[in-house]
């Protein structure tokens, strides 16, 4: 029997928890958490190397996927040491480990990497010059995954949401029930990723993989691709389009960057190309307003 086992690191994340239940048809799923309160829990620390390759040796996965990251992007600023050991110091020890097994790492980034000055989506071949911690720690995790090789996938993404966890669509949720007015950035430019749209879109490329009839060469196609819904919007558009759907109705006000200060600088432009991706494995996402309303449906 082919060795199917799948480690998932963060299942309790965005992203993560989309994915514990998308990959459960290909094959047997260990997810990994940082702690549990559960008696023979697998835990495992991504800031602490010897924890990392304690439970890879512990469960000998065929694939790794890590869901797991430092995503305070403001708090980074004054933590970039955690945020560089967990975000760049890890994934290459995952990427060792995984050589090591001669199994598949797919790993989740972002458009942070970027600092926003194009005026046309973004290739996985345009310059990276991340603007603050996040994206510098974020940029330093792709590279060294690129520096071990093996069997990889890099999968770029932007603006995730879902309904777990802490994302823009829950916060808008939450204020139209507290506030009457609200007021949201509009010049910041990306496209809206429902984390479930994330998921399937892995479980399907992992399926390509092992598939018996037009099995696919992994190893030769190990590179960054970027993975989001399509066409843009801004933060101001992507809120009222969740308030629609909301029984209260606040106002809803236009602000610029510069009226809502943030430790982190953020990139005014990020949208992703994702014909990359379409291209290679025949998977596009639909549009950021699809995927809301199939989420908030």
């Amino acid at each position: 029997m082919p060795n199917k086992r799948i480690l998932l690191i963060g299942p309790n994340g965005q992203v993560g928890w989309e994915l514990l239940r998308c990959v459960q048809p290909l094959g047997q799923v260990f997810a990994v958490r940082r702690n549990s309160s559960e008696p023979g829990q697998t835990c495992m620390d991504l800031a602490d190397p010897d924890s990392i390759r304690s439970v890879i040796h512990e469960i000998k996965p065929a694939i790794i996927l890590n869901a797991a990251a430092y995503t305070a992007v403001d708090k980074a600023e004054e933590d970039s040491e955690l945020a560089h050991t967990i975000n760049g110091t890890a994934p290459g020890i995952l990427a060792e480990e995984s050589l090591r097994l001669k199994s598949l790492l797919i790993h989740y980034s972002t458009d942070y990497v970027f600092d926003g000055n194009n005026t046309q989506p973004y290739t996985e071949t345009d310059a990276v010059n991340p603007l603050g911690v996040y994206g510098a720690s974020k940029l330093a995790g792709e590279q060294a995954i690129q520096a071990v090789g093996g069997q990889y996938l890099i999968l770029r993404t932007a603006w995730v949401y879902g309904s777990r966890g802490q994302n823009f669509l829950l916060t808008m949720q939450r204020l139209t029930k507290e506030r009457d007015e609200l007021k949201i950035v509009a010049d910041q430019i990306g496209a809206p990723t429902w984390s479930r749209m994330i998921a399937q879109a892995t479980a399907q490329i992992l399926a390509q993989r092992d598939s018996p009839l037009h099995p696919i060469d992994i190893e030769g196609l190990s590179d960054i691709y970027h993975l989001t819904c399509a066409g843009q919007t801004n933060w101001y558009e992507f809120a009222k389009a969740i308030i629609a759907q909301s029984e209260k109705q606040p106002r809803v006000l236009p602000i610029t960057t510069a009226d809502y200060p943030a430790p982190a600088k953020r990139p005014t432009y990020s949208v992703l190309s994702n014909a990359k991706l379409s291209k290679t494995f025949g998977i596009t996402l639909p549009s950021w307003d699809r995927a809301l309303q199939l989420c908030l449906d």
